[in-house]
C-alpha cells in the first residue's frame, strides 16, 4: 500500500544523502524512481539533488505554482515508476502537499518527501506543517548540536556572525549561513527572546 512519507530534520542532518541512498537502492533492484527538487535551489546546479558528502543526481524541478499531482501522473504515464522522491519539501505549499497525498491515494505511488521542519525563527514551514498533518509516516533524521545533544533548531547568521531575527523565511544557503543547534543553544544564540510573529 502506497504511503506519503515525511523525513524531516534541521540543516545538515543528511536528508539529501538519505534520499539519494534510498533512490539508489530502488534503482539497484531494477525499479525506476522519479526525483524532484525546488527550481530555485541551485546550490548544486539547476535540477540537481546533491549531498555535502559529494554524491548527487539530476532531478526534475517544481515551482511554487507546479501541480505536483499532474506532474507525477504524466511521469507514470510515460514509463514505470516505483517511488517518487522529493527534496526541499519545506518549500511546498499546502495545496502541493495535498497534491502529493492525492498522488499516493489515487495513483498508488509512494512519495518520500525530505525537508526542514522549522525555520531560523523556530516556526514551521508551510510545507512542513502540511506534511506533519497529512503524511502517513513521519521519520525524524537526527543530527547533533555542537554540545552533543540532538539538534532540533537552526539559526541563520548575518554578515557579522550573529543570529538573525528577521528576514524572509526562505533564503537558500548552507553551512556558511545556517547552524543546527539544540533548543538550549538556540535560545542562547537569540538572547532567549520570544520570536516575533511571522508575517502573514
Amino acid at each position: 500500500m502506497a504511503k506519503l512519507y515525511f523525513h524531516y530534520s534541521t540543516m545538515n542532518a543528511g536528508k539529501s544523502t538519505l534520499l539519494l541512498q534510498a533512490a539508489y537502492n530502488y534503482n539497484e533492484r531494477g525499479m525506476q524512481t522519479y526525483l524532484l527538487t525546488a527550481n530555485f535551489d541551485d546550490r548544486a546546479g539547476s535540477g540537481r539533488i546533491a549531498s555535502r558528502i559529494g554524491i548527487g543526481t539530476d532531478a526534475d524541478t517544481y515551482a511554487a505554482t507546479t501541480d505536483l499531482y499532474a506532474m507525477i501522473e504524466a511521469r507514470l504515464a510515460a514509463r514505470p515508476c516505483a517511488c517518487v522522491f522529493l527534496d526541499e519539501a519545506q518549500w511546498l505549499s499546502r495545496e502541493q502537499v495535498w497534491q502529493l497525498a492525492r498522488a499516493v491515494d489515487d495513483l498508488g505511488i509512494p512519495v518520500m518527501a525530505y525537508g526542514l521542519r522549522v525555520d531560523f525563527r523556530g516556526e514551521l514551514f508551510p510545507g512542513s506543517a502540511a506534511l506533519l498533518a497529512l503524511a502517513d509516516d513521519l521519520r525524524e533524521v537526527r543530527t547533533i548540536c555542537y554540545c552533543g545533544r540532538k539538534a532540533t533548531m537552526v539559526i541563520r547568521r548575518g554578515a557579522d556572525g550573529k543570529a538573525l531575527w528577521e528576514g524572509a523565511q526562505v533564503e537558500v544557503g548552507g553551512n556558511d549561513r545556517y547552524v543546527s543547534l539544540c533548543r538550549r543553544h538556540f535560545r542562547e544564540e537569540i538572547g532567549d527572546r520570544v520570536p516575533p510573529e511571522p508575517p502573514v
